[in-house]
């Protein structure tokens, strides 16, 4: 992870705190923002705040502004996915701390932690609000062929948001995410949405990405016939175990 351009600033990172997802340890984040002078990161861990104080504390040392936010569940038109949130101050942060909670306290029919999105409009001040990537709220409607349900979306969340909501826009080079990114280009000029460019951040070399690569594989095997690359299992077993 590299902030290759001074006016980019990764404002999705994900932790350790994000459960079977990220496989930054904080420490080792503070010295990658020491050693590239990286001046502003976000953390925005899946579904919990867990390490916000612990970011907060020990990114701030090395002269880097830290971001908190987070990626909660939400339920709109019956489908429940994640909306990335960030916390503008002390009440967008005291906001987000009880929507994370609340996800996993008043949610008593689903094994998934969610939260109704009249939570979060009811609750705007403090908040940047992001449409999400493909595995978010918006993709897992736009992919059910839920178009109208999504323009629905974006105009309550710009009109209760106002100026602190942006269309998020990811590039990987994948066929899904080339059409999503283009449906959300014409949503953003159909409502005067602006748009902001982001990249999911879950590990910060690579040998905890094939770490994280053996266990998703792992992980699926009994469902799917996967091949596991045996250079990573190599890796596995002489290094990541002492260096991850």
């Amino acid at each position: 992870m590299q902030e290759n351009n001074q006016n980019f600033n990764h404002i999705k990172v994900h932790t350790q705190y994000s459960i079977c997802e990220g496989a930054i340890k904080i420490d080792d984040l503070k010295n990658i923002c020491k050693e590239n002078k990286i001046r502003s990161i976000g953390l925005s861990d899946t579904n919990n705040l867990c390490g916000a104080l612990e970011f907060s504390e020990t990114i701030s040392k090395v002269g880097t502004q830290p971001i908190i936010g987070t990626q909660i569940n939400f339920r709109f038109k019956n489908q429940i996915g994640n909306i990335p949130l960030i916390a503008k101050n002390k009440l967008g942060y005291e906001t987000i701390l009880q929507l994370s909670s609340k996800s996993y306290l008043s949610n008593k029919d689903n094994l998934l932690p969610y939260c109704e999105l009249e939570d979060l409009i009811k609750n705007p001040q403090g908040i940047i609000v992001l449409s999400g990537s493909v595995n978010s709220l918006s993709g897992y409607l736009y992919f059910k062929n839920k178009v109208q349900e999504i323009d629905e979306l974006y105009s309550l969340l710009n009109k209760k948001f106002e100026n602190n909501f942006y269309i998020e826009i990811q590039r990987h080079n994948d066929q899904n995410e080339k059409q999503f990114e283009h449906f959300n280009l014409n949503l953003s000029n159909k409502l005067n949405i602006p748009i902001i460019a982001t990249h999911e951040v879950f590990y910060i070399n690579d040998i905890c990405m094939k770490l994280m690569m053996l266990w998703y594989a792992l992980k699926i095997r009994p469902m799917l016939t996967t091949k596991i690359d045996p250079n990573c299992q190599k890796i596995i077993i002489l290094k990541v175990i002492k260096k991850c």
